[in-house]
């Protein structure tokens, strides 16, 4: 959603002529496919994180337009709340230091912007769900004050046509209601980009999908939402609940979520994209002036400005992504699967995690998709969110035995996946030193089990037996978990726990 919207009203023959507009465009992209016109394989990566701010009392604060003012760097920006901003990082080439790059580019971009928020009594937070956010700070006065944000705001509660209802039972259970889309604001992540070529796309796609439930289970860090304890990552549920057109009669016949993980494995980027047009109404309705296929007519590489904001409408936790550089247009995919944080050297793990393991398993000669079903990868996901480090997942045996076995999480990391990983930055020409130290964070993870979601629920937990109550365990949580988060040490040499005077966050 980072398109310019300007809001307005629709008629309903907007709808109708939006819809053929889609058509064309989707016609568009089938023709730049069938023409070969897309880029060459560069190895270009990118990132993007959400962000909290919070004041020296672990609360959210409002002030995300006051700090992007001082910040006044394009690399950062608004995102749905108030209390969130948007961090985003150039693409990078696969190879070399490229991990490092990253990390150092990342760390200086938060200490400054840390800075910029100190001088508003305010900081920075790296986490999936802020601990300490109440009902009373997700709601429509506290969207940021974008175009963008109302008007979608407004088409998902049309939509809907009514309140949109919570309810996620974890270790606690959370039920409320919401007359807006605000509580998708607490939901901050990590998005991954990868540039592919659309031969490949399927590939990719399917690896991350694949191991999206791996992401999750070693890099969970959102157990809590309201002041209750829920899914160790609670991100997906309040995703999916938080943009849900659907009224219950439509949930009951099956008709798909918005926020969805999909249901097959794909043969190619035109699957992902004809489904999205199938299966999903417009929201925003706004038409641009390009006629796509007289664009190519004329040889032309057309915007499919409706396809591209129609496709940023749908939340896939791997998305398709079109787009131009350069003139040329090429295809990325967006793993929107994992939470922000702990800090930037987790973050960086989390990253030579996915793209490591993604180039592996889209090379292998018999691929686990086609051992693995589409239905299993998506259990497995489901029971990542909720368990986190703790999970068990479905996974193709090795050998002769075939089939599919059951088994904990962090055994399949460390024997399976963590090897496959390194395979696939050597094949990236990432820096051997790079690779051992931060595939290492994510071994380390698995043998303490150990990240993110756990120390927070440990630390939650200690709190309350000191005698704290809910309310300021959490914010104790939430200044102690800042604290650790700044001084930059991977989540698994964390203490749990705290030690007195706690540090604030300003």
């Amino acid at each position: 959603m980072g398109e310019k919207v300007v809001a307005g009203t629709f008629d309903l023959s907007d709808r109708h002529v939006y819809r053929e507009k889609l058509l064309a465009c989707l016609k568009g992209l089938e023709r730049l496919l069938a023409e070969q016109r897309f880029d060459r394989p560069k190895n270009l990566m990118g990132m993007e994180i959400e962000l909290n701010l919070a004041g020296p009392d672990g609360l959210p604060r409002m002030l995300n337009a006051q700090v992007l003012e001082r910040i006044a760097s394009r690399d950062f920006q608004t995102e749905l709340g108030m209390f969130n901003l948007e961090v985003n990082i150039a693409p990078h080439r696969m190879g070399g230091r490229v991990l490092d790059q990253l990390a150092e580019e990342l760390r200086t971009g938060l200490n400054y912007a840390h800075r910029k928020a100190n001088e508003l009594n305010a900081g920075i937070v790296m986490i999936g769900i802020l601990p300490t956010l109440g009902r009373a700070d997700l709601v429509s006065a506290n969207l940021s004050d974008v175009d963008r944000y109302a008007l979608l705001n407004d088409q998902i509660v049309a939509a809907r046509g009514e309140h949109f209802a919570l309810d996620i039972e974890g270790v606690e259970r959370l039920t409320c209601t919401s007359s807006s889309i605000a509580p998708e604001a607490a939901c901050t992540s990590v998005q991954l980009h990868l540039q592919v070529t659309p031969g490949r796309f399927a590939d990719v796609w399917n690896a991350a999908q694949a191991v999206a439930a791996a992401q999750v289970a070693v890099g969970a860090n959102a157990p809590f939402l309201f002041g209750r304890e829920l899914w160790r990552e609670s991100r997906p549920p309040l995703f999916l609940q938080s943009t849900d057109t659907r009224p219950p009669e439509l949930r009951a016949q099956g008709v798909r979520p918005r926020t969805w993980f999909g249901e097959r494995w794909i043969t190619g980027p035109y699957d992902l994209f004809e489904e999205n047009l199938r299966y999903f109404p417009a929201l925003l309705p706004l038409m641009e002036q390009e006629d796509p296929l007289g664009v190519i007519d004329a040889g032309g590489v057309p915007q499919l400005g409706e396809l591209v904001l129609h496709n940023g409408t749908v939340y896939r936790w791997n998305r398709p992504v079109y787009g131009i550089a350069d003139g040329v247009p090429h295809l990325r995919v967006e793993n929107r699967v994992l939470p922000a944080g702990p800090t930037v050297p987790d973050v960086i793990a989390n990253a030579a995690f996915y793209y490591g393991l993604v180039r592996a398993l889209a090379e292998e000669t018999r691929p686990v998709w086609s051992r693995l079903p589409f239905e299993a990868a998506e259990q497995n996901f489901d029971a990542a969110c909720r368990h986190g480090i703790e999970a068990r997942l479905r996974w193709p045996r090795r050998g002769r035995l075939g089939g599919v076995a059951e088994v904990p999480a962090v055994q399949l990391v460390r024997d399976e996946l963590l090897p496959l990983a390194a395979a696939g930055l050597d094949a990236w020409g990432v820096e051997p030193a790079d690779r051992d130290l931060y595939l290492g964070m994510i071994e380390e993870r698995c043998r303490r089990r150990v990240n993110g979601a756990s120390w927070q629920t440990a630390t939650y937990h200690r709190a309350l037996e000191r005698g704290l109550d809910r309310e300021s365990a959490l914010a104790a949580t939430t200044r102690r978990y800042s604290e650790l988060m700044h001084a930059g040490e991977p989540v698994h040499t964390w203490p749990v726990g705290f030690r007195e005077p706690a540090v604030p966050l300003g």
